[in-house]
């Protein structure tokens, strides 16, 4: 490390700790009032004609409706198909917003807007907050979150969470593939964390699967809270 580099990390990194720990009190203090919630992930490119969109739009209202928060990342298509359908229904809307360089901005239909700098305390609020999560159908970012809430309830690190596939047609390949090079073929899983996952292409069943976890869990007070 030259001297450039020593200066460079004294200037510049102990204040972006600040940084990361007042985003992580800020975003803690206010997700802590909305109660038990459900993030729903998706393409931010999804267009309000796309049957997903609206599917999104369904899904989040039932939700609502039942006094499930809706979270999702704060951007346009499926998040916005999200924030809008629990705001019709008059529930809590939650954005969890970061500006990214050419297709993410905070749409108006969230009615708890939390915006991030950092990707990793944005991720830790989505699984923080949430006692079930839906993936629409999206690109790197929802496999992505896919993938790591995935890990999380397989290594015991978060409870068994609902993990839905919305979607069997845009799924399916994927799952496939998991099941058979990733479990049989080359044994990198075990055949059982396939039976983590759920797929379906209809709104209340997905309300339904999350339903019945919340009655066999318990009350929003007494259910295990991840990272705590």
């Amino acid at each position: 490390m030259n001297d450039h580099t020593k200066l460079t990390f004294i200037k510049e990194d102990p204040w972006r700790i600040f940084r990361i720990m007042a985003e992580f009190v800020d975003s803690f203090e206010i997700l802590s009032q909305v109660g038990p919630g459900v993030t729903i992930f998706g393409s931010a490119r999804m267009l309000p004609t796309d049957p997903y969109y609206k599917a999104a739009t369904e899904l989040a209202k039932g939700l609502a409706k039942h006094n499930l928060a809706v979270i999702t990342g704060g951007g346009p298509g499926i998040m916005e198909a999200a924030n809008k359908g629990a705001a019709q229904a008059k529930g809590k809307s939650v954005g969890l917003n970061i500006e990214l360089p050419r297709e993410q901005k905070g749409n108006r239909y969230a009615n708890v807007p939390i915006h991030f700098h950092y990707f990793f305390s944005r991720k830790v609020c989505f699984v923080k907050y949430s006692i079930a999560f839906v993936f629409m159908p999206g690109g790197f970012g929802t496999l992505d979150e896919f993938f790591e809430v995935l890990t999380l309830v397989q290594t015991q690190r978060i409870p068994e969470y609902p993990l839905i596939l919305f979607g069997r047609h845009y799924w399916e390949g994927l799952l496939k593939w998991m099941r058979t090079t990733m479990a049989r073929e080359h044994q990198f899983i075990s055949p059982g964390d396939m039976d983590l996952v759920k797929i379906t292409d209809d709104p209340q069943e997905a309300i339904n699967i999350i339903l019945d976890y919340e009655r066999r869990v318990g009350p929003p007070e007494v259910m295990p809270k991840a990272f705590a």
